[in-house]
């Protein structure tokens, strides 16, 4: 058996890329032994214990950039996990460690690369994390899920750098028949449907702008919508619901007929979103959340747009009236909407989990 240690976490979009590797790795190598190594507050303290692989979770925390005063005691802590990381791999002996970003992955990945061990990065954003741009020019590989992030790093002697998408669930093949998925919602087969997502957690923004839509009689006459609210305010939300016209969800899991209904989607800019509107070929209205780390998801959409991918609806702007014009604006242009489906099928890769898992297994076995 040949241990990977995976670092990435602090957020689902960190995380889930690493286990998507992982679970490629194994796949491909049935010896490969994914081990994760992640943060006690972070997602994977609820995800890693489902998992069949070994993990620990350590007392790593992020760089607080607003409230810098709460950094003091990040020193000392850091100290404690440098070392603890280096036991793990004196005591694992990695092949290779896989840092997918997020706070977990710095201080893993730096440490392990000291120890010798040879590194890939998997970088999401069109605008690279900090762990990613300090560490490209000492690992192996780094893969990117926008090409648009190129630009930002700065590659070592021996590092390629590689296009192969962000690791998602890609559709099922062939894809749902939109007219079924629509039936099997509840809806009418024919009538222009709207998605909204705002992630797992929802987005209070984006769900106000619906809802003052739906509230003021602004929503676009005929068009259908899907709703994911999340969990935490969907029973504010959850009265709009119309039967047959207007389907409200806190979390659509599975997310595929939803995807398949659409017409149209309406989401935040996060990396694995719009991996995934790539993937199902999906016109999209991007809202990115403005208090991103680094302003990442407006740099994510403004590359979908500057590609004729996506349109760009700043939060600050997204009213009832403005999401509904917009909506307007896209769906009364059939020509436009297939454009932007086009050049949105353009950027997917929907086999990007297999692609970085056989890209890792060559570097080891280069190794």
């Amino acid at each position: 058996m040949t241990t990977i240690l995976f670092a990435g976490g602090g957020t689902g979009g960190h995380l889930m890329p690493a286990l998507a590797i992982a679970d490629a790795m194994v796949r491909l190598d049935p010896r490969i032994r994914p081990f994760f190594v992640g943060s006690e507050r972070g997602v994977e303290a609820n995800v890693l214990p489902q998992r069949p692989w070994p993990y620990e979770l350590l007392p790593l925390q992020p760089i607080r950039r607003r409230q810098w005063w709460k950094n003091v005691t990040l020193p000392m802590a850091l100290y404690r996990v440098v070392r603890r990381v280096g036991e793990l791999v004196a005591s694992q002996r990695p092949g290779l460690v896989v840092g997918t970003g997020g706070y977990v992955a710095g201080p893993v990945v730096w440490t392990a690369l000291r120890a010798g061990v040879p590194g890939l990065l998997q970088e999401q954003n069109a605008f690279p994390g900090i762990a990613t741009r300090r560490l490209t020019p000492k690992v192996r590989q780094v893969h990117l899920g926008f090409p648009e992030a190129r630009r930002f790093l700065r590659p070592g002697p021996q590092t390629q750098i590689l296009d192969s998408g962000n690791p998602i669930q890609p559709p099922p093949s062939p894809k749902p028949d939109p007219a079924s998925a629509r039936s099997c919602l509840g809806l009418a087969p024919n009538r222009p449907t709207v998605l909204v997502v705002g992630g797992s957690q929802g987005a209070l923004a984006v769900n106000l702008a619906v809802d003052a839509a739906l509230a003021g009689g602004l929503w676009p006459a005929g068009v259908q919508l899907i709703w994911q609210t999340g969990a935490g305010t969907y029973d504010r939300f959850a009265s709009r619901e119309d039967h047959g016209r207007v389907l409200i969800r806190p979390f659509l899991d599975p997310v595929a007929e939803a995807y398949a209904a659409a017409d149209l989607v309406v989401a935040r800019a996060g990396a694995m979103t719009i991996a995934e509107l790539c993937a199902w070929g999906l016109p999209a209205i991007l809202i990115p959340l403005p208090t991103a780390a680094a302003g990442h998801q407006l740099t994510n959409a403004r590359a979908l747009v500057d590609a004729r991918a996506a349109l760009l609806l700043e939060q600050r702007f997204a009213t009832g009236k403005k999401l509904s014009e917009t909506i307007v604006s896209l769906l009364s242009y059939p020509a436009r909407m297939a454009d932007i489906a086009s050049a949105v099928r353009v950027r997917a890769h929907p086999d990007a989990a297999d692609v970085i898992a056989a890209s890792a297994l060559r570097v080891l076995s280069q190794a």
